[in-house]
């Protein structure tokens, strides 16, 4: 809320067509300012999760058009969160091993790469239901196998995984170029396969992937809190020195916190690939990996928290390009907001100090203390 009234702010004193009028009317001035605020944000709610009214209206007269019209917003969110619903999943693994992988962007390239490479061999050899998930375990694979390289250079050489992933980004598009410059697939002899849509209407593109990322993410948080597997990747996340103590392996845990991040990032690239943008490569933003770094420590490393954030993003993302038509308030300002959401959510001491909020007293510090522990320890 708080980023939200800071960027409200920005908006009007960007309001340039407005408020050059001041001077001669300054009411009308700020009034015009003000309504466009007031549009602008309507319009960027309205464009990601649609007017109820309208989506009820569609709902009762059946007609298969006006209901995906009225749906095309929400689906459009949700196809924007989803890819970095994966994305900050896999990250959210290597946190919790005390890992910091940046190579998120290298990964969902090459996990893309994988993909088509798989989807293409498999078209047309393999029933559809088959080929599609053997389409999508090429992508988790190459993904895994792009997380691999630096858990292994980290466990063996001790080189710091920030290096390595970053300079592994630099290298993917070459390798990608490399790959495809070698490789010369035939011609599929039939359609690759791709992730069914939720709803069969045509402007409506969520797809199988949405819920196949909410699926992940209870894996994720069973394997992170309820397994001896995580419970060895948090616990190296603590302390390599400990975890070698208590009979454990910090370079095996290493090397498979890096290869699940990156099989993670890999298998949102995947669906990213044979989903509504079926056959392409690239990314949902050229920030993405930064992005996904920054929803997966907002969700306090949750792998719920990350469903939360992903959403929240997503529909800011849809949000801000109906804005940007019906308003036509700037498209960075999507940045600004988002940037501003994790200033204040990172910085809460801030946030009380905007609003006079009184300080947190020792009881409560020290029982979300003891919560926080007991939640490491399970």
């Amino acid at each position: 809320m708080t980023a939200f009234l800071a960027s409200a702010i920005l908006i009007v004193l960007t309001d340039v067509d407005h408020l050059q009028h001041v001077g001669t009317d300054p009411l009308a001035a700020i009034g015009g300012a003000v309504g466009g605020l007031i549009d602008g944000y309507a319009a960027l709610f309205s464009g990601a999760i649609g007017d109820p009214a309208v989506i009820v209206a569609a709902v009762r007269s059946g007609n298969a058009a006006d209901i995906a019209k009225a749906l095309r917003p929400i689906s459009e969110t949700l196809v924007s969160a989803t890819p970095f619903i994966f994305a900050a999943l896999g990250l959210t693994v290597s946190f919790h091993a005390g890992l910091f992988n940046l190579g998120v962007d290298g990964q969902f390239l090459l996990g893309g790469v994988g993909t088509l490479i798989t989807a293409t061999l498999v078209a047309g050899a393999l029933p559809p239901p088959i080929a599609l998930v053997v389409a999508i375990s090429g992508g988790i694979l190459a993904g895994a196998a792009y997380g691999f390289i630096p858990g292994l250079l980290k466990a063996r050489t001790g080189v710091h995984e920030v290096i390595t992933t970053l300079m592994l980004n630099g290298v993917a598009p070459s390798l990608a170029f490399l790959i495809f410059g070698f490789i010369h697939l035939p011609a599929p002899h039939a359609p690759i396969p791709a992730v069914p849509r939720l709803i069969d209407l045509r402007a409506v593109r969520v797809d199988a992937g949405f819920v196949v990322a909410l699926a992940t993410a209870a894996i994720v948080s069973f394997l992170l809190f309820r397994t001896t597997v995580g419970f060895e990747l948090r616990t190296t996340g603590y302390g390599r020195t400990a975890a070698r103590a208590a009979g454990m392996h910090p370079g095996r845990t290493t090397i498979l916190a890096m290869s699940l991040s990156g099989a993670l990032v890999g298998m949102g690239s995947a669906f990213f690939v044979l989903g509504p943008a079926t056959g392409l490569l690239g990314e949902p933003s050229g920030d993405f990996g930064y992005v996904a770094i920054a929803l997966a420590l907002l969700a306090g490393r949750r792998p719920s928290g990350v469903v939360i954030m992903a959403l929240l993003y997503g529909a800011l993302d849809t949000g801000s390009r109906s804005m940007v038509i019906e308003t036509g308030i700037p498209l960075a300002l999507l940045t600004v907001i988002a940037a501003l959401a994790i200033v204040f959510v990172a910085a809460p001491e801030l946030t009380r100090w905007i609003w006079r909020l009184p300080q947190a007293t020792r009881a409560t510090t020290s029982a979300s203390t003891a919560t926080a522990r007991n939640s490491r320890v399970r």
